[in-house]
């Protein structure tokens, strides 16, 4: 798919599939310091089962900083949202084999809007570190949703979710998209794309990194917001590489 192509797809469904984004190599690297969290939280669903989550709002100066600097990321968004980005937040998502819960419906939006940001000009990369199925529990997402503007948020478990009844409607008149996908690609969404999972419910376990953006234009006022708005310094191409190397 041409980059062209990919805005295509990305201004009609809400989301674009980047498949082999990172290389084999890079995921291994990137699995291995997955489970090393420094804050993970406990995000409940609605039956009580829990997955894990460690977010961080600076760049870190660690594998995932070059992740989230890396061109082939970073060009993207910025070509997606069709302006200069900053770094909003980056997360590891972790769904433990057969214990890991869902994520109730939501948008980004629906509580980033409350930082301070006027529009939803901010989009979500998020890159399988191990194959994503619908038995782990892989991203499912609602093409076009994205169109339907910010909805309204409640709380569902321990986490922010969108009415089940509004849900239903929705789904009347739109598909659902089990976005299953091999390690390593990339899921490209928009801030207003109504996106779940659900449990794991298999043998492995289904971990992504989520690194979040917010176009320059869209900073937040009143002093609000994730990360800072500073101008992203693109990573090497190796620097995945390169960050595991040094740490041998």
């Amino acid at each position: 798919m041409t980059r062209s192509e990919e805005k295509a797809a990305f201004e009609r469904d809400g989301y674009v599939l980047v498949e082999n984004l990172l290389t084999a190599e890079e995921t291994a690297i990137l699995q291995q310091h997955a489970d090393k969290g420094r804050d993970v939280r406990v995000m409940p669903d609605a039956d009580g089962r829990a997955s894990k989550l460690d977010l961080w709002m600076d760049v870190r100066g660690d594998v995932f900083g070059a992740v989230a600097r890396q061109a082939r990321i970073v060009e993207r968004v910025r070509a997606l949202l069709g302006e200069d980005v900053y770094h909003w937040h980056s997360k590891v998502m972790m769904k433990e084999p057969r214990v890991g819960g869902a994520w109730e419906w939501h948008q980004d939006y629906g509580y980033w809007y409350t930082d301070g940001c006027l529009y939803p000009r901010m989009l979500s990369c998020m890159v399988a570190l191990d194959p994503a199925t619908k038995a782990n529990g892989c991203l499912q997402v609602i093409p076009g949703s994205h169109l339907l503007g910010r909805l309204e948020h409640g709380k569902s478990g321990g986490q922010s979710a969108i009415d089940p009844q509004r849900i239903e409607a929705v789904l009347e008149r739109l598909p659902r998209v089990y976005a299953e996908m091999p390690a390593g690609s990339a899921l490209f969404f928009h801030g207003n794309t109504l996106h779940s999972s659900g449990p794991n419910t298999s043998d492995v376990p289904r971990r992504a990194f989520i690194c979040c953006y917010n176009a320059w234009s869209n900073r937040p006022y009143g002093g609000k917001g994730h990360g800072k708005p500073q101008v992203l310094e693109l990573a090497a191409p190796e620097a995945i590489l390169a960050f595991a190397a040094a740490a041998k």
